[in-house]
């Protein structure tokens, strides 16, 4: 088991946003967090990466409680795709990778549709282009446990589909991921196992392939929430 969670509690100076949370990611599994805004999916991915401090309950990884900031965690094995990105926009596509301390081979076998695009700043690269550099980035550091917010977002079908893949590839290679993705019926399609969030505590869980026959009811708690 990669990722256990326990209890967890996140939130903002003293509200609490997800309250008494527990899931679990093991190694080459695709665990999708399902959700309508707000339900607190963001505040969660930001919970576990470190990226804000938790309000209570526990989370390990790889067996150790994780109390460490983002980058430490990032060191050990985490990697966390945030919805913005995280690219520098005002440098190139092979200097963003460069900073990252990432050899550009490794994140063009994965995308080679990235080596034409390499020495282009990341801001003028398309929305598709630049989820790859930051979803190759991630990969090219050993990453044995990746975060992903709103993979889709703003992106068209094709490029989600090619994405979607790529996340379901890497875990058949032992990579956990944990995602939180708006493209329900898609998502569903490459996930083990599913946790839907309301109002910052889980609602439904179960494997994909049997919430697959409950999609109408999953949908319909996004207008419920």
């Amino acid at each position: 088991m990669l990722l256990e969670v326990d209890g967890l509690r996140v939130g903002y100076g003293h509200v609490s946003v997800i309250e008494d949370l527990s899931l679990r990611v093991d190694a080459g599994q695709v665990v999708a967090l399902l959700g309508p805004n707000g339900a607190g999916k963001t505040t969660t991915l930001l919970g576990l990466s470190g990226a804000l401090p938790t309000q209570g309950g526990e989370v390990r990884f790889n067996g150790e409680k994780m109390t460490s900031p983002l980058h430490k965690r990032a060191q050990n094995g985490l990697g966390y795709i945030t919805e913005g990105r995280g690219i520098f926009k005002g440098l190139t596509a092979r200097e963003n990778l460069r900073v990252a301390g990432v050899d550009p081979k490794a994140v063009l076998e994965v995308f080679p549709q990235l080596e034409w695009r390499l020495e282009v700043k990341a801001g003028l690269l398309s929305g598709g282009e630049q989820q790859m550099l930051a979803v190759g980035r991630a990969l090219a550091r050993q990453t044995k446990l990746l975060l992903i917010d709103e993979l889709s977002l703003g992106l068209a079908p094709l490029v989600v589909d090619r994405l979607l893949s790529v996340v379901r590839e890497q875990a058949n290679k032992g990579v956990g991921v944990l995602l939180v993705e708006q493209h329900v019926r898609k998502t569903l399609a490459i996930a083990d196992y599913v946790y839907v969030l309301q109002r910052g505590r889980v609602s439904t869980e179960g494997p994909a392939a049997e919430l697959s026959d409950r999609l109408e009811e999953i949908e319909a708690s996004y207008f419920a929430a």
